[in-house]
């Protein structure tokens, strides 16, 4: 007796201590023992099936125990109580196997429309980024003026090309680039997904989405559509080298006017890029011309 009661003390001590140091382990706010709250509707209709399989086997584990405990008690042995031994009901049999059956077919059926919906082919109005990840950070990709994308070959990353742009594509041109995911509220975003080394991960828990992104490949189902403002964060959750504990980028949810703001602003600012480029380019070519000095051509007597 002394035994167990030492035993039974131990791990009384053990539980409680380790329940404090998971108290201690992370603070938040709100939904401690919870997920993060949802934030685009592809995460709530999720979070609608999870919590329906949750608080289902919640109550059949309540109902299940407490006729466990009921018949434990009301047929516990007692002096005088003889035994009584039974066969068993092919009804009862039938029953609480039939209805286990259709609950987990209706959960297949509905988890199998709800995969198809958040995997179904982008709106059109939807915001296109190109999201790139590398070791150990991401890059975004905006469409330009022209609001079209330029086309990607995954066979063209360089240090000077590193999203993979086709050069001959003019699409690409006007462009602009990001190190922050800034997304309007209410309103589709479509993801195309690429990788420049190894396999990341786009993972974002208040979408309630994670996607690996393959290096040669260009993971386009990716889309969703927030439904609140916020800061948020993109991290990578597949380990992908001595850096992977600092690979994030943040997430701005704006309003439509913010967002329509912030890409205009954008945009021009590409604009003027351009053109102190192509001003550059023009002064190199004329002060060339203009220099007797410059490199002779090559010929069979004048070899460079």
């Amino acid at each position: 007796m002394k035994h167990r009661l030492a035993y039974l003390v131990f791990w009384s001590v053990v539980i409680f201590l380790a329940a404090g140091f998971d108290v201690m382990a992370e603070v938040r706010e709100r939904n401690l023992y919870w997920a993060p709250e949802a934030a685009t509707v592809g995460a709530k209709k999720v979070d609608t099936l999870l919590n329906f399989i949750f608080y289902l086997t919640a109550a059949v584990f309540v109902l299940t125990q407490s006729v466990y405990i009921y018949y434990l008690v009301k047929y516990r042995r007692r002096p005088g109580s003889k035994a009584y031994y039974s066969h068993g009901n092919n009804k009862l049999e039938i029953i609480w196997t039939a209805i286990p059956t259709a609950i987990f077919l209706g959960l297949v059926i509905y988890s199998n429309r709800l995969w198809a919906e958040l995997h179904s082919p982008a709106p059109e109005d939807s915001v296109r980024v190109d999201v790139v990840s590398y070791q150990f950070g991401w890059d975004m990709r905006y469409a330009g003026a022209d609001g079209r994308l330029g086309e990607v070959d995954v066979h063209s990353y360089s240090v000077d090309n590193k999203f993979g742009l086709v050069p001959d594509d003019a699409a690409g041109d006007d462009d602009f680039s990001s190190t922050e995911l800034v997304i309007p509220v209410n309103r589709p975003v479509h993801i195309y997904l690429h990788s420049r080394d190894v396999i990341h991960s786009f993972y974002v828990p208040q979408f309630r989405l994670y996607q690996a992104a393959v290096p040669g490949r260009t993971i386009a189902w990716v889309w969703f559509e927030p439904t609140r403002t916020g800061n948020f964060e993109l991290a990578c959750s597949q380990i992908c080298g001595s850096g992977h504990y600092n690979m994030k980028a943040p997430i701005r949810v704006v309003s439509q006017e913010e967002f329509a703001k912030w890409q205009a602003g954008k945009i021009a600012a590409k604009a003027e890029e351009a053109k102190a480029a192509a001003a550059a380019r023009a002064l190199r070519t004329s002060t060339a011309a203009s220099d007797p000095s410059g490199p002779a051509p090559r010929n069979k007597e004048n070899k460079l």
